[in-house]
């Protein structure tokens, strides 16, 4: 892991910890971190809890304590020490995205699922319009994926939706499911027309199209005689590839957080904005993974190339998730 790899990983932690409610703050552009002085602990150091503590009204040390829970066991990190007045300390470890892929293939499109929110009972009163329906049934499938007992208030099975009744004959559900899923709860549904149009400015045909990529690259590898294996990343990949890969993994290890999140924050729109910057890091990332020209495949492809299998995997389960198809090909 390099200081951009860790700067990238502790930007990430401070995103999971102002979506979970944990800390009121703008998220920084970018987190400095430098090699630990003598004496210190690890081998690298960040003073990011020391410069978010005014905007975030709380001292140093809770807002590293804060951190710390969201960096332990992150790819990449051995340990992370607190010192000080609340400067946090790494200690770093060999690669780790192979961890991060072989979760991802043992659990399938139930990536993300957990028991965090075992022996919660949640009941929700019975949706009286289109909109309702549709997010109460997305939530109760939100609680359930985290091992809380979710349902109506009137027996507590999943809400049945009548598929006219949010506009899928005049959009299809995909896209209907979309507009009224994708905004906040607060927030007005989104236009459906531009939905049905393939073009990059649709954020739904982006999260489809990237997932169809990764599917079409598995299919072109093959044919190349590159087949997805995490490997670590070799001495020759740039710098560029590298942070483009650390970005897109970092992302991914972020899902789990994310489902837990939406679900206790009864929040299906965290979810669908999750599954917009995978897709954009996903597409991002493609033109990196298989040999171009002349290049000879190497371990670095194949890791890319499981790296990509694995964006797959997390868009098609965060779509299932929603109630969206995540097609094959586009």
């Amino acid at each position: 892991m390099t200081p951009a790899d860790l700067s990238l990983t502790v930007q990430h932690a401070v995103r999971r910890a102002v979506d979970d409610g944990a800390l009121r703050v703008d998220v920084l552009p970018r987190v400095k971190v430098e090699k630990a002085r003598p004496g210190g602990v690890g081998e690298y150091a960040s003073n990011v809890a020391l410069s978010l503590a005014r905007p975030a009204g709380r001292p140093a040390l809770d807002v590293a304590s804060v951190l710390k829970e969201r960096l332990v066991g992150a790819d990449g990190i051995l340990a992370v020490d607190i010192t000080g007045p609340g400067f946090l300390n790494f200690t770093l470890r060999p690669d780790g995205g192979a961890e991060l892929v072989a979760a991802v293939r043992a659990a399938g499109l139930a990536y993300g699922r957990g028991d965090a929110l075992a022996g919660e009972v949640v009941r929700f009163e019975p949706p009286a319009e289109a909109r309702a329906r549709v997010v109460v049934e997305c939530l109760v499938g939100l609680v359930r994926g985290q091992g809380g007992d979710a349902g109506v208030a009137d027996g507590g099975e999943r809400p049945h939706v009548h598929p006219g009744a949010y506009e899928t004959e005049r959009l299809g559900t995909d896209a209907a499911r979309w507009r009224l899923l994708r905004a906040a709860p607060h927030d007005r549904p989104l236009d459906g027309p531009p939905l049905l149009v393939r073009h990059e400015r649709n954020a739904l045909f982006r999260v489809q199209y990237a997932h169809s990529r990764a599917r079409r690259l598995l299919v072109n590898g093959a044919h190349l005689g590159v087949l997805p294996s995490y490997e670590g990343e070799g001495q020759a990949e740039g710098e560029g590839q590298a942070e483009a890969g650390h970005a897109l993994a970092g992302l991914l290890r972020d899902h789990p957080g994310v489902l837990l999140s939406a679900a206790r924050h009864r929040g299906p729109d965290r979810v669908a904005r999750h599954l917009e910057a995978v897709a954009d890091a996903l597409l991002g990332f493609q033109h990196t993974v298989l040999p171009l020209g002349d290049e000879k495949p190497s371990a670095a492809h194949r890791s890319r190339l499981a790296l990509a299998e694995a964006a797959g995997t997390v868009l098609a389960g965060g779509l299932s998730v929603l109630g969206i198809s995540a097609p094959d090909r586009i």
